[in-house]
């Protein structure tokens, strides 16, 4: 189950069930599954942000970065860490979006193979959102999850 984690509101996809009925000669079309994600995805949104941002933080985009984590604590259990850094650490695992780099750490890893990070922007809200397959809830703060 993906749950869309926001930092300051809660949001999460949910699931319609829908039972099958025996349908006349109806064509089958085969479901086409995409491959898990492997590592950090960043959208173009999210890169745009973070590009500005680390401009106004006067953070070098050669040696510095994003730095994605996850802490223990918060309403679910595990909260979502992210701040800028000033350069990878020695066991992160490194990523490049077009110039940004986001560092993880080996530990947070584990929470955060096969995640989304996005940028949200609406009258309601601005933010970034963690879109985790690992996250099986969230709470109304948002920022934190069990996994």
């Amino acid at each position: 189950m993906t749950n869309f984690v926001s930092i300051g509101t809660n949001s999460s996809t949910a699931t319609d069930v829908v039972k099958s009925q025996p349908q006349m000669a109806a064509p089958q079309v085969p479901q086409v599954s995409k491959a898990p994600v492997q590592g950090v995805l960043v959208t173009e949104k999210a890169i745009k942000r973070i590009r500005i941002a680390m401009e106004k933080e006067g953070i070098s985009p050669a040696e510095g970065g994003l730095r994605l984590g996850v802490l223990g604590g918060g309403c679910s259990g595990l909260s979502y860490s992210i701040k800028f850094d000033t350069q990878a650490r020695e066991r992160d695992r490194v990523y490049d979006f077009d110039g940004v780099r986001v560092f993880v750490d080996p530990k947070s890893f584990l929470y955060l193979n096969g995640m989304t990070l996005d940028y949200e922007e609406t009258l309601m809200r601005q933010g970034f959102n963690f879109i985790n397959p690992h996250s099986t809830r969230s709470c109304g703060c948002g920022s934190s999850f069990s996994a």
